[in-house]
């Protein structure tokens, strides 16, 4: 009996890698699956904290793929490593400060750390990057950067793409068909949705702009303002985290505030009364404000006045706040609310 060739499939979550491991898997190929935790990662966040989505229900991805795929997921947390892909892509940025070619390299060569390993004894690797999907990562030409680069070479196998690009070492040894393997490009989903419908799949994820936050232009505003603010391109999980919730407002060079935008924002917010000052509107229902950063005391009431611009107070004349700092006695004020044509849309980042 001939030995039983095993590949790891890089799964996003999505279609594409969804299809890509099932067409190995047909050709007799032992699949397993990895997923990458990058603290960027689109799914789950937001719509496990704020409250308007709780009743839409929740899963993961990647998971829900590799059921369906019947294989292992392994899930590996490179969220430290990542930084410095972030910070100093070698590649540059995207249209915002998705460092997506230099993301594609380093995930396949953390695969090929991980699959070629003794104990894992994989053979190959599968993406489901198809050509001209992506402007960065997915053009013909960066193809073969992405093999070179991440050390795997041609034991990275795209078999949605493949007829369009050079056979690789698992084609060309028999251990996949490449008459059996595709042509797909450019941005057209219907070939993936009519594939798709061929293998069964009914209920995936539809694409929505990517799954990384780094593609979203007004996140990367706000990566960029932290950076700024900070003086230094650095950051850590609970930065990025918060980066994706309420409003940010910043007045000064010295301080923003995040205003939550509803009440599963609120309670996220809450969580990090430890670490921050925070603004409680007392007087009328209101959201919480959480303040980033070095205020001064006349600094934290013009951040009270703007928390209750989005309070229902926002046209009384007086709003009374709880000002909340770590290790001090909270203390109130009675502020009046910024009238909103006083609240310049350059302080929104």
């Amino acid at each position: 009996m001939s030995h039983q060739r095993k590949a790891v499939a890089l799964i996003s979550g999505g279609l594409d890698s969804l299809l890509a491991a099932r067409v190995i898997q047909n050709q007799n190929i032992h699949v397993e699956g990895i997923n990458f935790y990058t603290g960027f990662c689109v799914e789950g966040h937001t719509h496990a904290i704020r409250k308007k989505h709780q009743v839409k229900p929740k899963r993961n991805n990647a998971l829900w793929c590799a059921e369906q795929l019947g294989i292992k997921l392994h899930i590996i947390d490179i969220s430290e490593e990542y930084k410095d892909i972030v910070i100093n892509p070698t590649h540059g940025y995207g249209q915002h400060l998705n460092p997506c070619l230099d993301c594609k390299i380093f995930m396949v060569n953390q695969a090929k750390a991980w699959g070629f390993m003794d104990d894992n004894d994989f053979d190959f690797i599968i993406t489901g990057e198809v050509i001209g999907q992506r402007p960065k990562s997915q053009r013909k030409e960066t193809m073969p950067i992405i093999a070179r680069e991440s050390g795997v070479n041609d034991r990275l196998l795209r078999p949605l793409c493949a007829k369009n690009l050079p056979e690789t070492l698992p084609e060309r040894e028999g251990w996949v068909n490449r008459s059996e393997l595709f042509d797909f490009h450019g941005r057209n989903r219907k070939p993936q949705m009519a594939l798709a419908e061929k293998f069964g799949f009914t209920d995936y994820a539809q694409p929505a702009g990517g799954c990384c936050f780094l593609t979203d232009a007004n996140y990367s505003k706000k990566l960029s303002d932290l950076w700024e603010a900070r003086g230094e391109r650095k950051y850590e999980i609970d930065d990025i985290m918060l980066l994706k919730i309420g409003r940010h407002i910043r007045p000064a060079s010295n301080f923003k505030l995040i205003v939550g935008r509803e009440e599963g924002e609120n309670k996220y917010l809450e969580g990090y009364r430890k670490q921050f000052p925070q603004i409680r509107i007392k007087s009328h229902s209101g959201p919480l404000t959480l303040v980033d950063g070095a205020p001064a005391r006349e600094d934290l009431e013009l951040a009270g006045r703007i928390a209750a611009r989005f309070s229902q107070g926002r046209d009384a004349d007086s709003v009374t706040v709880e000002i909340c700092k770590p290790g001090a006695e909270p203390y109130e004020l009675d502020v009046n609310p910024m009238p909103a044509q006083d609240l310049p849309q350059a302080w929104y980042v």
